[in-house]
């Protein structure tokens, strides 16, 4: 038997054996992190961080109980692991990665509820092969969050609905709470799964128990702080959301709904492929797969499309826009969609060739991924991310040349001043999408504007703040990242020093 087939056949016995399942999954899911880690580090070293990732550190260095655009805790996340960790690049992915990861832990334990030990292995595997868990992963921001959180919300419901036990009610609040810190899109898992408990049957005896309204109530107290600060910031993040996403026309909002689902079923396209290919057809087989008559199985498949489906239905009637990327979190149950049902067969061969998949996709692409960062660099990344360290270390330059204190505040571009300050080494604040920290402030300690050249309106902007703070000088300056022997494009930036005036 030839190495690589010893090894897989080991690794499913393992899986398989309950005294070692546990243990091997662990350190499988070690090492799925840490080459995935490995492949973003070398992969988007050419690219830098996205604005994403530097807009969340941004805000780390404002911890609050909510911001303009989301709630806080993926910021609050940062701040926390930045100070275990040196803010790098690597380490920015390892976190990153640490999401997904948590995900398909949470997703390994509930399907131990509905699978036997050979299917569990498997729909974990077949989780790994959807890119929400892996390339799209490697994006931190408030979606991949959610990853998680909406993962252990969904596992701690469906003990509490099944057992009605104290603590589980007070668990799935605990996590319902957390989803909405992560992204108040979650209200789409929370109602989804308060749909899926209505059509259950056994609701009466869920909702005369104290179950549910534990976990409400534990919820609520949970989310009492960030409430709170909404209601004092006159709900600023539903302000901001309602003018990003105006209503748009019923067609436009139909289209993007039906593309939304297009898109999600397209994710997790291979996994449902490979399923279909293993199905011993039978009648009834389809519908015992997507609505199964059993009522764990079907609370279980309502759990996984009332949240996947309800934004679908709710587009068209609201003109909001919605995209496919958004769906990435609800995907925790596709395993328990796809094979609780008996018409699925799963063969000795079939396990070996899902695994053998898992195994060799964070391996082949980790093998490619300097010929990724060259082709991005090659390609023009975005100067924001490409050059942010380069365009830090000289307004820094700039800046210590004319005063010797640090520097404490960076505005203008959004983009740009994420990036700035998130590679600085002075750590300032960033004043984009913020709260201001008063015009005494700025004067005291004086800022930098920093537009693309070609940018008027940020530079008219960015000149105007500066005349009512005092006023200073405009730097033009231009920037050219080389890489591993690659030109960069050469781009070209305003930056606008205020000094202290006090």
């Amino acid at each position: 038997m030839r190495p690589s087939l010893t090894f897989l056949t080991r690794l499913h016995d393992t899986l398989i054996d309950p005294e070692r399942s546990e243990r091997t999954f662990v350190t499988a899911l070690a090492v799925y992190t840490l080459l995935w880690t490995a492949y973003g580090t070398i992969a988007k070293a050419s690219q830098g961080l996205h604005p994403d990732m530097t807009e969340m550190v941004a805000w780390s260095r404002d911890l609050a109980w909510g911001y303009d655009k989301h709630p806080p805790l993926g910021a609050a996340v940062v701040w926390l692991w930045f100070h275990i960790f040196p803010l790098a690049e690597w380490p920015y992915y390892l976190l990153a990665m640490l999401m997904p990861a948590l995900a398909l832990w949470i997703a390994w334990r509930l399907a131990a509820d509905y699978l036997d030990g050979e299917k569990r292995v498997i729909g974990v595997a077949l989780l790994t092969l959807v890119p929400f868990f892996n390339f799209h992963a490697l994006k931190y921001n408030a979606n991949t969050v959610l990853l998680p959180l909406w993962a252990a919300a969904t596992f701690f419901f469906l003990r509490s609905y099944r057992t009605r036990g104290a603590g589980w009610a007070a668990l799935a609040g605990l996590a319902a709470a957390a989803c909405m810190y992560g992204k108040y899109w979650s209200v789409m898992l929370l109602a989804g799964l308060g749909i899926a408990a209505l059509i259950d049957a056994r609701r009466a005896l869920y909702f005369k128990s104290p179950a549910p309204w534990l976990t409400i109530a534990v919820g609520l107290l949970a989310l009492a702080p960030h409430l709170l600060w909404l209601a004092q910031h006159n709900f600023a993040p539903l302000t901001y959301a309602a003018a990003l996403h105006a209503a748009k026309p019923f067609g436009e909002s139909l289209i993007s709904a039906l593309g939304y689902l297009g898109g999600s079923l397209g994710y997790v396209a291979v996994p449902m492929l490979i399923v279909l290919a293993m199905v011993k057809r039978s009648p009834g087989w389809a519908a015992d797969i997507m609505w199964p008559a059993p009522q764990e199985r079907r609370l279980a498949v309502a759990a996984f499309w009332a949240p996947l489906l309800l934004p679908a239905a709710l587009a068209p009637l609201t003109g909001i826009e919605i995209t496919s990327l958004w769906s990435m979190s609800a995907f925790t149950l596709l395993p328990v969609l796809l094979l609780s049902s008996p018409a699925v067969v799963v063969r000795d061969i079939d396990a070996t060739r899902i695994l053998s998949l898992a195994v060799a996709l964070p391996i082949v692409v980790l093998v490619v991924s300097p010929a990724v960062s060259i082709i991005a660099q090659r390609n023009g990344p975005a100067p924001a991310g490409a050059q942010g360290r380069l365009l830090a270390q000289e307004i820094e330059r700039q800046w210590h040349a004319a005063q010797p204190q640090p520097l404490r505040f960076v505005g203008g571009n959004a983009d740009l001043a994420y990036a700035v300050v998130t590679y600085a080494a002075d750590k300032p604040r960033a004043l984009p999408g913020l709260p201001p920290p008063g015009d005494a402030a700025l004067k005291s300690a004086g800022a930098v504007f920093v537009c693309f050249a070609d940018d008027a309106g940020c530079k008219a902007a960015a000149a105007a703040t500066a005349a009512a703070l005092g006023g200073g000088p405009t730097v033009l300056t231009t920037i050219t990242r080389n890489f591993l022997g690659f030109a960069g494009k050469p781009q070209s930036y305003a930056i606008v020093l205020v000094p202290p005036n006090r």
